[in-house]
């Protein structure tokens, strides 16, 4: 069954005024289907997992272009590197809008020489596995509205924790859902694991030894909320940080983790910060960690990270078909003082988000929320605390707990 994809308005959008679009994203979440769906099945489709295809482009990228008709559909772009300079070339002698349309497993913007040939003639979108309100039928505006002087206001049928773990567990993969089974899923995640980093991971190296790839997933997995420290990593897998880092990179091109900055009123200090880790999907944190409901309903910490990153995750897909478009950050301070997530628009104004596994509220929890809107003064908009209970909670007038089903309901 096909499923609409919330981004496709902004794809089609993209391809009628910028000569290159690239649809970037992990393997699995989508991307073929979403560029051989409605009106881009006119476009002619060519993928680069076609081996031969592939070694023609390779071999002549400049012939291989230049013989092509457009507008074309290029897949799995990442196995042919080549051909941006030959794409750029064409694209400087022909500026028509939406040309060529690629799609990539790989974040180009990570690789220097790729993005840079591209500069200016290409718009990147970001394609994540599905979201909540795709998978239930609903377009999401929960950051829209959060933002919005007068948010919409709601109307939910209560979710049980029980049924929101199940959906984290879960996660959003389209070949996981079509699984009934545990144990199908589970079989489908370790068979992915193995590809991307048998197939992608080694095509975007030329690192032969990557046994210790698997183990830093995991690792990174166990450990998904919290700071990324390349120390306490490079101790707890016997790996020298140089070649930690390497690897690290690599899990992030691949788009299979997503580091969180922080946000400092100081613009300056924001990129040398510590940003937070987390993994691109929850079931697949899930699959690394051994996740169970039983497991979840016992211990706290696990069932924390898991909804701390099914929320970033949520929000990250949200933010690419958003009208606000805002960016994505946490807030710590030296005196203890924290927010999960920020959210700044372009106007510099501030929403805070508070993420509990708890399905009840008190008043410390709200504290961290309440420090942010003291320090950021005028340009705070609102607070929420997203929870697993099913009542809204207010705290003050800018300042709420909310059910977590509030996302996509």
């Amino acid at each position: 069954m096909f499923i609409p994809r919330s981004l496709a308005g902004n794809l089609s959008a993209a391809l009628k005024d910028t000569p290159v679009v690239l649809l970037a994203g992990a393997r699995q979440t989508g991307k073929s289907t979403l560029v051989q769906s409605g009106e881009l099945q006119q476009r002619e489709y060519l993928t680069f997992d076609d081996v031969g295809l592939a070694a023609a482009a390779k071999a002549d990228p400049n012939g291989f272009i230049s013989g092509l008709a457009t507008p074309v559909t290029l897949d799995e772009i990442q196995h042919v590197p080549e051909i941006f300079r030959a794409i750029k070339l064409a694209v400087d002698r022909d500026r028509r809008p939406g040309r060529f349309l690629l799609t990539g497993s790989a974040n180009v913007m990570l690789l220097p020489k790729l993005s840079e040939s591209l500069a200016g003639r290409m718009e990147v979108l970001t394609l994540w596995p599905f979201s909540q309100g795709e998978i239930h039928g609903t377009r999401e505006t929960f950051i829209d509205n959060i933002f919005s002087n007068k948010p919409d206001r709601l109307t939910l049928k209560p979710l049980k924790r029980a049924s929101l773990f199940e959906l984290m567990l879960a996660g959003g993969y389209p070949p996981v859902l079509a699984r009934q089974s545990a144990a199908r899923r589970r079989a489908w995640f370790g068979a992915y694991v193995t590809t991307i980093l048998q197939r992608d991971i080694r095509d975007l190296s030329s690192i032969d030894d990557l046994s210790a790839v698997p183990r830093l997933l995991s690792v990174v997995a166990s450990r998904a909320g919290g700071l990324l420290n390349y120390a306490d990593l490079s101790r707890a897998l016997a790996l020298p940080q140089t070649t930690l880092k390497r690897y690290f990179a690599l899990l992030e091109t691949a788009f299979l983790v997503q580091m969180l900055p922080a946000w400092s009123m100081n613009l300056g200090q924001r990129s040398i910060r510590t940003p937070k880790i987390y993994l691109n999907d929850t079931g697949l944190l899930a699959h690394l960690l051994g996740l169970t409901p039983q497991w979840l309903e016992k211990d706290l910490n696990l069932s924390g990270s898991l909804c701390e990153n099914f929320v970033m995750a949520e929000l990250w897909k949200q933010s690419t078909w958003s009208e606000t478009q805002p960016n994505l950050f946490f807030w710590r301070t030296a005196s203890g003082k924290e927010v999960d997530l920020v959210m700044e628009d372009r106007a510099g104004r501030i929403v805070g988000i508070e993420i509990k596994a708890a399905a009840t509220l008190a008043g410390y929890d709200v504290t961290g929320l309440r420090a942010l809107a003291e320090a950021v003064g005028k340009k705070w908009v609102r607070g929420v605390v997203l929870y697993t209970g099913v009542n809204v909670i207010p705290f003050a007038k800018d300042l709420h707990g909310m059910p977590l089903q509030t996302l996509w309901s």
